[in-house]
């Protein structure tokens, strides 16, 4: 069965890995959707994501994705909280009835060190082993790329707004992510597997760390 993993993170938090080896014509019987997508492969990936979401949540309403201007895919009644990532063949979707939450996967390729400096700070590149360089980079991009989702605005910088603590390099792990806008200052708790040259990293807590606005009145203590 291509469903190769699955995780119950807790009762209302649930994410799983689906390897496609099925035709489009096999989602198209389960997924009720016509996606405007061009690109076969694409399309192909787009539908074993939502098929993937109702594996993990039998009943999940498909028909209620909505697409944000930052391409994030919502449900507007957020009665549920959810991510996909595609790597290849490979679909990762995380799903959460409690909050938001982020997931990626990534293959360990040479074009992650090659655009390193533009994800990393210098504090974040002092501590990357550099035995196993690449992939601890990888988890790196992993852990800002499942960030990013579990934002979910867009606008973000990965090396200035996202900042992550210093870790081991390890096949599992945990990192935290300290992540500074304007808009929201949190702090997120992640989780990373590497397995086969693949890396699958998500997120489903954070600390909200936002200061709210002090008020006039507030301020002189009315």
């Amino acid at each position: 069965m291509p469903l190769i993993r699955t995780i119950q993170i807790n009762p209302g938090c649930r994410l799983g890995v689906w390897r496609i080896e099925e035709d489009e014509a096999f989602f198209r019987e389960k997924v009720n959707i016509s996606p405007a997508i061009h690109h076969p492969h694409k399309r192909l990936q787009h539908f074993a994501g939502r098929y993937l979401l109702q594996e993990l949540f039998p009943g999940f309403p498909l028909s209620s994705i909505q697409i944000m201007q930052s391409r994030k895919p919502y449900l507007e009644c957020n009665s549920l909280h959810f991510s996909i990532s595609h790597c290849g063949d490979n679909i990762a979707a995380i799903v959460s009835s409690n909050g938001a939450v982020g997931i990626d996967i990534e293959d360990v390729k040479p074009k992650i060190e090659a655009v390193s400096h533009k994800f990393l700070s210098p504090e974040e590149r002092a501590f990357i082993d550099p035995v196993n360089a690449l992939p601890h980079k990888t988890v790196c991009w992993s852990a800002k790329e499942a960030v990013y989702k579990w934002y979910g605005l867009g606008g973000v910088d990965f090396k200035e707004n996202m900042q992550l603590a210093p870790f081991i390099f390890q096949p599992t792990g945990f990192i935290t992510c300290n992540f500074n806008k304007v808009d929201k200052n949190a702090r997120l708790y992640l989780q990373y597997l590497m397995e086969d040259e693949l890396c699958l990293t998500w997120t489903n807590d954070a600390e909200d760390l936002t200061v709210p606005a002090i008020t006039e009145n507030t301020a002189s203590g009315h």
